[in-house]
C-alpha cells in the first residue's frame, strides 16, 4: 500500500504569517516611538532635580544632573524617529540639541573651564530599563499585535 500526505492551506498560512509580520513591524515602530517619548520625559525629569538663579555659583555636584537655570537644556531634549534600521529594527534617538548638552553629560572642556560629568541622559534611560518600563512597552505592543491573529 502506498501512503501519502496531502497538505492544504499553505498559501493561506503564508498570507497569515505575512500579515502577522506586518502587524509586528507596525507594533515595533509604535513601541519604539512610545519608548523614545518615555525616555524624553525621564531625561527632562532628571533636569529638574536641582536649580539655581542665573549668575549664581551654585552648580550641581559632579556626578549629579546639571542644575536647571534657564531651562534651555531641558527644552532642547528632542526625539528623532523612529526610522527603519534594517532587518526589522527601528531606531529612535533622544537627546539634547543644545550645544553644551554633550559636555554636561560626559564632562570635558567648555572653552574656559573643564567641567566634570553631570550625566542626565544615561541615568534616565537606565532607570527606565531597570524598572522594566521599556520591556513592558514592547511586550504590550507585540502582545496586542499577536492577539489579532
Amino acid at each position: 500500500m502506498a501512503g501519502g500526505v496531502q497538505i492544504t492551506g499553505l498559501s493561506e498560512l503564508n498570507g497569515a504569517l505575512m500579515a502577522m509580520e506586518r502587524d509586528l513591524q507596525r507594533a515595533t515602530r509604535t513601541a519604539t516611538a512610545h519608548a523614545a517619548h518615555l525616555a524624553e520625559a525621564a531625561i527632562k525629569q532628571m533636569l529638574t532635580t536641582s536649580s539655581h538663579a542665573k549668575g549664581t555659583p551654585t552648580p550641581s555636584a559632579p556626578g549629579d544632573p546639571p542644575s536647571l537655570i534657564t531651562g534651555t537644556l531641558r527644552r532642547s531634549i528632542k526625539v528623532t524617529g523612529p526610522v527603519p534600521a534594517g532587518m526589522g529594527r527601528w531606531l529612535a534617538e533622544i537627546g539634547p540639541t543644545a550645544v553644551y548638552g554633550r559636555v554636561q553629560e560626559l564632562g570635558g572642556s567648555a572653552g574656559h573651564a573643564d567641567l566634570p560629568p553631570r550625566p542626565y541622559v544615561a541615568p534616565a534611560f537606565d532607570r527606565l530599563v531597570a524598572g522594566g518600563v521599556i520591556s513592558r512597552t514592547y511586550y504590550a505592543a507585540w502582545a496586542a499585535a499577536i492577539s489579532h491573529h
